[in-house]
């Protein structure tokens, strides 16, 4: 973990929100619009888990998990710390927050970080959308966990001091249509 000063970065927004809201379609569209995205550092860790029958799983060792997910948003947000365009991030540190919270971890370590590494000031958060919420290998919250989630995305990030902006349930190409909108009234 770095141990600097506050880094801020206004070109990295992030698209967060609960569980099956359609975070990586959203990117996947903003990136054939031109727009390249961090991927999500938690499916990565589940997925590099399961394949090496690691146990930093949220369903194993849930301290583990979010001690690894904290360490990789950390490492994603340096590596894209000195980008000058706009780039989308699937998920903050926040959303580690998020996660501590949920699971009653402790979570100083994690405010700390999310106090020390700043994204964009406007945050793209995708509401629950039970219509298109689906589980799968490396997404086994029930429906109300997902819900829970998703609304505490939300509160996590404004506690952090973000402005929150809700992305309506629409087809990705009209989602993707919103979010740069709202990047134009920012003056990006």
């Amino acid at each position: 973990m770095h141990n600097e000063r506050c880094i801020h970065n206004p070109n990295l927004f992030v698209i967060t929100g609960g569980p099956g809201s359609g975070k990586t379609t959203l990117l996947l569209e903003l990136e054939r619009h031109g727009y390249p995205f961090a991927p999500e550092v938690a499916r990565e860790i589940i997925h590099e888990q399961v394949k090496q029958g690691g146990t930093a799983l949220p369903w194993a060792n849930r301290a583990l998990f979010a001690e690894l997910m904290l360490q990789r948003s950390v490492d994603l947000f340096m590596a894209h710390a000195a980008t000058t365009s706009v780039t989308f991030v699937d998920r903050g540190i926040p959303d580690s927050l998020c996660y501590a919270r949920l699971m009653g971890l402790p979570d100083l370590k994690i405010r700390n970080a999310c106090d020390n590494y700043r994204y964009a000031q406007r945050v793209f958060l995708a509401p629950f959308w039970r219509e298109i919420y689906v589980t799968d290998s490396e997404r086994k919250q029930d429906v109300e966990e997902a819900e829970r989630t998703a609304e505490l995305m939300g509160t996590i990030y404004r506690e952090c001091g973000y402005e929150v902006i809700e992305v309506p349930k629409m087809v990705p190409e009209k989602r993707a249509d919103f979010v740069l909108q709202n990047l134009i009234s920012t003056g990006r």
